[in-house]
């Protein structure tokens, strides 16, 4: 699986949960969602992913995105 495809399945999952918490716990969990949006905003902008710097080092193989 290459980190094109480890990063977006990471949001999804991200964001599906805090939507799940926001309904089961509290209304706050909403601003992770908010947050993971905004990261993958300023990542299509600047080219910057935390999550793609962590996955280098663990040796997954870039993609077309992330090369």
């Amino acid at each position: 699986m290459t980190i094109d495809r480890i990063v977006m399945m990471f949001a999804g999952i991200v964001i599906l949960a805090s939507l799940g918490m926001s309904q089961v716990h509290h209304v706050y969990w909403l601003f992770l969602t908010a947050f993971v949006g905004a990261n993958l905003l300023q990542a299509s902008i600047t080219g910057f992913c935390p999550l793609v710097k962590i996955l280098k080092l663990f040796g997954s193989k870039p993609g077309p995105a992330f090369s």
